[in-house]
């Protein structure tokens, strides 16, 4: 009877997002209220368990979220990305340029959350597709593919940060292992499957065209690479070093305030103030009124993750949650398989990967402590599942149509196969990590 009520509340947060076309915030307000209802909490603690859920998730979050925002933004604008992207072309040349798209893709998509790294490098693939007059299909898949992997496996994107701290996981951890991860499927739903996409026709409105800066204006590669990929080099290195240090007394603290993603996060910023910002010649005004509109940029993502910590902490305080891990417990299936199914037939119902991986973390997070499985794993389990094709319920799908001009049957045959692709390949890579971790 318990996991009968689960699945009605999962159910009405499906419809309440397909049917309704409610915000999804909204939507998991309301789910995790009629959940608690549902399953028994007490009605004078419903309000505490819904904002204690919501609290405790973007305690977390906050900082990583926003600071993330304000360096993707700053990495686009300063012509950062434009100056990556260029220097690719040319190490990688005509013959080898949707190996480009990807690789910048892949590196710009690390800072830039993936609804603002589509709107601003998309048109890039437009000016270059028009420059060697190729199918911009051909071009912009495997840019896609590398934004899909990085929005659904690599922190600090909100998805899985916040699973790593659901979950417990270790965040330098899960970005090392992602990107294990991360390499070989952006290569196979990229590059290779971009192979098939030569003939696909597609005439990008002129409006998305990108306004490239003239080459004088941009930062230099070397500033601009490091800046884009500092947090990850803070966030592997100082995990590194904090596995080193293990209980050392005297450095231990020290190591351990320094790998805070947190603080990773704005050492990050910090040095891309000045990096690309004021030794570029823009103001401070300028500068804090970019990071302002990039926090406006991710204002609802923020209030997703705090809906979705709602409905986990009513599936925790009703006790559902052990009582769901118990019941799983007895499936003769993987963790990870279980974890990745049902997170992919959320994002199907649901159309946000967002949305399909958190709602997964409330219903499988026992299983971290209760079964055999790498936390770590268990984040990208999730983030691969999260991504299982993208349909007419996804804005990632329209995006793509409109911004590329093609068919609902193109869109379906080079999109949505490519985000089918990055579920599948992904959960794979998991399972293969699992054999030597």
């Amino acid at each position: 009877m318990t996991i009968l009520l689960v699945l009605i509340s999962i159910a009405l947060l499906v419809i309440l997002i397909v049917w309704a076309k409610l915000n999804p915030f909204l939507a998991f307000l309301i789910s995790s209220i009629t959940a608690g209802f549902l399953l028994g909490l007490p009605a004078d603690q419903i309000a505490g368990s819904v904002q204690k859920g919501m609290g405790d998730l973007l305690g977390d979050l906050v900082i990583v979220i926003v600071m993330g925002a304000m360096l993707g933004k700053l990495v686009a604008e300063s012509g950062g990305a434009q100056r990556i992207a260029g220097f690719l072309m040319k190490i990688f040349g005509e013959k080898r340029i949707t190996w480009a798209m990807a690789l910048t893709g892949l590196i710009v998509g690390i800072p830039l959350f993936y609804n603002v790294g589509f709107v601003l490098l998309v048109p890039l693939a437009f000016t270059v597709a028009y420059q060697y007059r190729i199918s911009a299909v051909y071009v912009g898949i495997p840019l896609l593919a590398a934004l899909s992997v990085t929005h659904g496996f690599l922190p600090p994107h909100p998805s899985p940060a916040a699973l790593v701290s659901q979950f417990g996981a270790n965040m330098g951890l899960t970005l090392f292992y992602g990107f294990l991860v991360t390499i070989p499927t952006v290569i196979i739903a990229g590059p290779l499957y971009a192979k098939f996409l030569k003939n696909v026709k597609a005439e990008p409105l002129k409006t998305f065209q990108a306004e490239i800066k003239p080459e004088e204006e941009l930062p230099g590669i070397g500033n601009s690479l490091f800046t884009a990929l500092l947090p990850v080099f803070l966030l592997v290195g100082t995990t590194a070093l904090s596995l080193q240090a293990g209980e050392d007394l005297t450095f231990g603290p020290l190591v351990k305030f320094i790998s805070n993603p947190g603080v990773v996060m704005i050492v990050s910023v910090l040095y891309a103030t000045f990096s690309l910002g004021l030794l570029r010649g823009f103001t401070m005004k300028e500068l804090m009124d970019r990071y302002t509109n990039a926090t406006k940029d991710i204002a609802m993502i923020l209030l997703i993750v705090a809906g979705a910590g709602a409905l986990k902490q009513i599936f925790t305080d009703t006790g559902v949650s052990l009582t769901i891990a118990e019941g799983l417990k007895t499936w003769d299936v993987h963790p990870l398989v279980l974890a990745w199914t049902i997170t992919a037939i959320i994002r199907v119902c649901v159309g946000s990967a967002t949305v399909a991986g958190l709602t997964t973390a409330g219903i499988i997070a026992p299983l971290v402590t209760t079964m055999n499985v790498d936390p770590n794993l268990l984040v990208l389990s999730i983030g691969a599942g999260s991504l299982m094709f993208s349909h007419f319920n996804d804005a990632g799908f329209w995006m793509y149509k409109e911004f590329f001009n093609v068919s609902i049957k193109d869109t379906i045959k080079t999109w949505s196969v490519m985000e089918t692709l990055v579920a599948v390949v992904g959960l794979i890579g998991v399972l293969i990590l699992d054999i030597f971790i």
